[in-house]
C-alpha cells in the first residue's frame, strides 16, 4: 500500500539500526481522514498503532537479522508497510528466523493487549456500582484506555495473519519457500511456491472486491501474477 523507498526522514533506531519514513505516510495519513469516522482521536490512534506495529515487526526482522550476525543496511516504513534491507544475503536457516520473527512480534502485541484490554475492561465492570448512570463506565478513562488497547490487539491481529497469506513478497510466501527447500529441491520448491501464490493472486482478485466493499485498505495490496508464474515455471521471483 503507497509503497515507496524514497525517505524523507531517518533515525537511528534500535540495535543501531536505520530507519527511514517514506514520503507515502502522508498519503496514508490523507486515505485515513478520508476513511474515518469523523473521531479525530481515534483515527489519529489507528494511523500510530498501526504505524507503530509495523515498526515492530521490521524490528523483530532487524533483531533476528542482528542476532545471527547478518548486517542491516536499513528499515524502511511507508504508508501501510515497510521492509527490513539487510547488508549481505542470509542462508535460507537465517532467513527462516528472520522472516518468521515479524509476524511472531505481531502475535506476541496481540496477545499482550488483549490480555490487558481484558483485564482492564474486567476492572472497569468489578467498579461499575460506584456509576449512578451505567453508560457513565464507558466513557471513564479506565475503559478508554482499554478500548484502545483492543483496537491494537486487533491491528495485530490482522497484521500476523495478513503476512501469513502465502503470496509473495509477504512473509507468508517467504515461509512456504523456506518450508518447501527443507523438503525439495531448489527447482521444485520454487515452482510448488509459484503455483501456490499463483492460484491465490488469481484468487485475491474477487476478493480484493469484496474488501473493497467492506472498505477495507487490503484493496491496496494485489500480489504479483507474473511473478508467482516465473517462480511456477523456475525463475527465481
Amino acid at each position: 500500500m503507497f509503497q515507496d523507498t524514497n525517505p524523507v526522514f531517518e533515525f537511528r533506531g534500535p540495535f543501531g539500526v536505520p530507519v527511514q519514513i517514506g514520503s507515502s505516510i502522508f498519503l496514508l495519513l490523507a486515505f485515513f481522514a478520508y476513511t474515518g469516522s469523523g473521531d479525530i482521536a481515534w483515527t489519529a490512534a489507528s494511523v500510530t498503532m498501526l504505524m507503530v506495529s509495523i515498526f515492530l515487526h521490521e524490528m523483530g526482522h532487524a533483531w533476528a537479522c542482528v542476532v545471527q550476525g547478518v548486517p542491516v543496511r536499513r528499515v524502511m516504513l511507508y504508508g501501510g508497510g515497510g521492509f527490513c534491507e539487510r547488508a549481505r544475503s542470509a542462508t535460507a536457516h537465517q532467513q527462516e528466523l528472520i522472516v518468521a520473527m515479524g509476524p511472531i512480534v505481531n502475535l506476541v502485541l496481540w496477545a499482550l493487549a488483549s490480555l490487558a484490554s481484558d483485564a482492564l475492561w474486567d476492572s472497569v465492570f468489578a467498579n461499575a456500582s460506584g456509576y449512578t448512570d451505567p453508560m457513565l463506565i464507558l466513557s471513564s478513562p479506565q475503559a478508554q484506555f482499554a478500548e484502545y488497547l483492543g483496537l491494537f490487539a486487533h491491528i495485530n491481529g490482522f497484521l500476523a495473519i495478513f503476512n501469513l497469506f502465502p503470496v509473495q513478497p509477504l512473509d507468508g510466501g517467504k515461509l512456504l519457500h523456506l518450508l518447501m527447500l527443507r523438503l525439495a529441491p531448489q527447482q521444485v520448491a520454487m515452482a510448488v511456491t509459484g503455483g501456490i501464490g499463483l492460484v491465490l493472486s488469481i484468487l485475491w482478485i474477487p476478493g480484493m472486491l469484496i474488501a473493497f466493499s467492506m472498505g477495507w485498505w487490503l484493496l491496496f495490496f494485489i500480489p504479483s501474477i507474473p511473478k508467482h508464474f516465473a517462480m511456477l515455471r523456475g525463475r527465481p521471483a
